[in-house]
């Protein structure tokens, strides 16, 4: 499977694994719900923590669990919802979250752009055919009004 991370198009390894699938080795990302119920115990398992957050979720529900995760994955389930803009822009400056943020599920390459600026440096479209037009969708603008997170 192939992503856009940090304005590349380049290979997947991580996995989401759904709460009543089995963890194994490998990098994977779970859900909140789970990390909270399992967070102490993923610690010392084999491959890289990611947790997939929801437009619901709270950041404030993570912050203790940020230096134990390699990506955060936001979730983007509908068009409409615009709250994992804010999300990603407090990881980054509430949070100083250096990780990967991902953006999965229904964005469109219109956004990439502002999700970039707010401190998404990783995009998964969903369909390796959108993969080229959400790289595009980066460079849209040439002049920015307002300071980014990067």
């Amino acid at each position: 499977m192939q992503i856009i991370k940090d304005n590349q198009i380049t290979t997947d390894t991580w996995e989401y694994r759904q709460d009543d699938a089995e963890l194994g080795d490998g990098d994977i990302t779970i859900s909140l719900a789970r990390l909270q119920q399992n967070g102490d115990e993923l610690k010392n398992r084999k491959g890289k923590l990611g947790v997939r957050i929801t437009p619901a979720d709270s950041t404030d529900a993570i912050a203790d669990y940020l230096p134990n995760l390699a990506l955060v994955e936001l979730y983007f389930p509908e068009l409409a919802d615009g709250r994992l803009f804010s999300h990603a822009w407090l990881l980054r400056n509430r949070y100083d979250y250096t990780g990967e943020i991902r953006a999965t599920g229904q964005f469109l390459p219109d956004q990439v752009f502002y999700l970039s600026r707010v401190g998404v440096n990783s995009f998964y479209p969903g369909n390796e055919a959108d993969l080229s037009a959400t790289l595009a969708g980066l460079n849209d603008f040439s002049v920015n009004y307002q300071p980014s997170v990067n």
